[in-house]
């Protein structure tokens, strides 16, 4: 007999893992997949004879039907990662407003990553602040509600936020932010993205930067920060600091600040008096910016 305790167990786990959705009737090892590559001409040995080769299909019939549950993957990359970034940089350019850019999103098939999130988180907050602010990826609450940063962290980020007087709700562009998050889907159990599913939804987060065009710029965690800054430090040597962010669609670079992720200061409650110097940072650089036209 099934054991309903250990069961209800089981599935409260899987939950909280992430794994809170079906999406084939098979599991797919997703770490066989990435790890595959195109053979090399010495690993695939001789070439076959035209008499060995397979023989071809019939009229009307197909090859040999692909294994079910596996992912082609492109000699390139991981599940075509080359081809995915230049997908999703056509798209993406092609946007000139917000609302193209949300819909070119919710368009885009390049990354595995939409197929197990149940929301496309966009953005939240003011579109014509001068702060934008770019977290990591969408974790439970926001893949649940579809906004980023509601949850725990979301919560501690408003408070920092009310501390130097910003709120993501204020209709006043000097009093408000706007939030986004270089992923618009959640990883699974919130493990951090990879290399791949990062490179396939980066032209969508820098366009949005460009259409968007605010002030400043604040990168929320490691990730955030070494991803749009094109570093290799670690969040804990490139937070407090001040660089220039540039892109193609940008009429002039960008001040950028990193802050430590307020998930991390959930875990690490003494690193909330740097981040607090960080934030007087931030409402410095804010009030020394000239009136918009």
């Amino acid at each position: 007999m099934i054991d309903t305790a250990k069961a209800v167990a089981d599935l409260a786990w899987l939950v909280e893992i992430g794994a809170d959705e079906a999406i084939n009737d098979q599991p797919t090892d997703w770490t066989q997949v990435a790890s595959r590559r195109a053979p090399t001409a010495r690993e695939a040995g001789p070439a076959r004879s035209p008499a060995s080769a397979p023989p071809a299909a019939a009229p009307g019939r197909s090859a040999t039907p692909p294994e079910k549950n596996s992912p082609a993957l492109a000699a390139d990359g991981p599940l075509g990662v080359t081809e995915a970034r230049a997908s999703a940089r056509s798209a993406a350019m092609a946007a000139t407003t917000l609302e193209a850019l949300h819909k070119a999103l919710l368009a885009f098939d390049g990354c595995p990553l939409r197929q197990t999130a149940s929301s496309t988180v966009f953005a939240d907050g003011n579109p014509k602040a001068r702060v934008m602010l770019i977290g990591e990826a969408p974790g439970e609450q926001e893949d649940r509600q579809g906004k980023p940063f509601v949850g725990p962290a979301g919560a501690l980020l408003d408070k920092m936020l009310a501390a130097i007087g910003l709120d993501r709700h204020a209709e006043e562009p000097e009093k408000a932010v706007y939030i986004s998050n270089i992923l618009p889907w959640r990883p699974p159990g919130n493990r951090n993205p990879t290399d791949s599913e990062i490179a396939a939804c980066l032209p969508f987060i820098q366009r949005h930067v460009e259409i968007a065009d605010p002030d400043i710029l604040v990168f929320l965690g490691g990730i955030s920060a070494k991803t749009l800054l094109a570093k290799t430090e670690g969040i804990t040597r490139l937070r407090g600091r001040w660089f220039d962010y540039g892109s193609p669609g940008l009429t002039r670079p960008l001040p950028a600040l990193a802050l430590l992720h307020p998930a991390y200061l959930l875990r690490n409650p003494g690193a909330k008096r740097e981040t607090w110097r960080d934030l007087l940072s931030l409402r410095e650089k804010l009030r020394a910016l000239p009136p918009r036209p």
